[in-house]
């Protein structure tokens, strides 16, 4: 606050500051309603080498917003800024009730319960009842098989022998313990779930039309939202979003070489819920974005495929938000067309000279192939 009044005693109208993890926020949010404050990225702004001091920074920062040098990061308005942190906490918790569940596993392997060969989800309902059976000291097979409901009651002969385990006290107290941490996180997760529903109701028609991608859901629509500010306009275009989001292949050429093409770091946030979009995408059938994976990870590998998918994710995404169409399906045959759209016809093919045909042998992908499979 000294600052402040500091920089308002000498009629200063633009602030520039360094981006330096999460310790410029205090700041930012003391000067933003008094001034016009630019956050920069610190690789932009990078000084002579052999001159590094936080006083010589400063004066550097200062004479490149007096030259108007200087391109402000994306600070969302605080709507955007709450419903950020509401989105990342409930991740952060989501998480945390995986990791708990795993530990749960370990419990029930220690003891030789079975649980999870024969249950699809050890956390549904039948798996709880059974789990609060063996806290409460029921140790015979029979009876705890028959606590299952619904589908899991066809594999009743299976699920008494996963049951037949070496259940103890110790493995009961522990596993009391870890259920109640789970229920602990599944109720801040519906608590936080709910406030975000109320935070992004101004953007209700976005999350509507967002949900019509293929592996996109409510909750991915909601952290897309809350991550990019729901304002396309800020993004001259989907590459500028994109490269933004850190889902688009660097550039990186030199005398002619192409080199290391790896992908820049954006927010991990979005990235990661992008790339769980994209899997859940990547296994839809009949979709566009099902065949295109499958397609490119065939020729580039599952990782290479996934990051394209999660960037036509949100290039679509782009697209929508700002015109605020619905996502239109295109099938199978759309990744046809679009690959013969991008593919442009040679003006004047390439014609090859007829082979001998008494050369014994020729090579082909690095392998020696007998020349008289091929007739040119």
């Amino acid at each position: 606050m000294a600052l402040r009044d500091w920089l308002a005693a000498h009629a200063v109208t633009h602030v520039a500051m360094e981006s330096t993890g999460v310790y410029w926020k205090c700041v930012y949010y003391v000067l933003e309603d008094d001034f016009e404050v630019l956050l920069v990225n610190a690789r932009h702004i990078k000084h002579v080498p052999g001159r590094k001091t936080d006083t010589i920074d400063a004066a550097w920062i200062a004479q490149l917003l007096a030259c108007g040098l200087l391109k402000g990061s994306l600070v969302p308005p605080r709507p955007i800024r709450e419903l950020r942190d509401l989105t990342r906490y409930r991740k952060a918790l989501i998480y945390e009730r995986s990791r708990a569940i795993n530990r749960l596993h370990k419990v029930l392997e220690d003891a030789g319960v079975k649980l999870s060969c024969v249950a699809t989800d050890v956390m549904g309902v039948s798996g709880r009842q059974m789990m609060r059976a063996l806290i409460d000291g029921q140790a015979d097979a029979d009876a705890l098989a028959e606590l299952a409901k619904g589908k899991l009651r066809k594999k009743l002969p299976a699920l008494r022998k996963a049951l037949d385990g070496r259940f103890r006290a110790h493995h009961a107290f522990l596993l009391e313990r870890m259920l109640a941490r789970i229920e602990d996180l599944e109720d801040d997760i519906e608590a936080i779930s709910a406030r975000v529903q109320e935070q992004i109701a101004p953007f209700e028609q976005a999350v509507e039309l967002l949900c019509t991608i293929p592996g996109v859901q409510r909750r991915t629509a909601e952290v897309i939202i809350a991550e990019t500010g729901g304002d396309m306009s800020v993004f001259p275009t989907a590459k500028h979003l994109a490269s933004w989001a850190g889902v688009c292949p660097g550039q990186n050429e030199s005398a002619g070489k192409r080199k290391s093409a790896k992908t820049r770091k954006g927010s991990p946030w979005l990235r990661a819920t992008l790339i769980e979009s994209a899997r859940a995408a990547s296994r839809s059938k009949g979709t566009y974005l099902g065949e295109r994976y499958r397609r490119l990870a065939r020729r580039r590998g599952d990782k290479k495929a996934i990051i394209a998918i999660a960037h036509e994710i949100l290039t679509a995404t782009w697209h929508m938000l700002s015109t605020g169409e619905l996502y239109r399906e295109q099938g199978t045959a759309g990744h046809l067309r679009t690959r013969r759209t991008e593919r442009a016809p040679a003006r004047n093919p390439p014609t090859r000279a007829p082979r001998p045909q008494g050369h014994p042998r020729t090579t082909r992908g690095g392998r020696l192939i007998q020349a008289s499979t091929f007739i040119f």
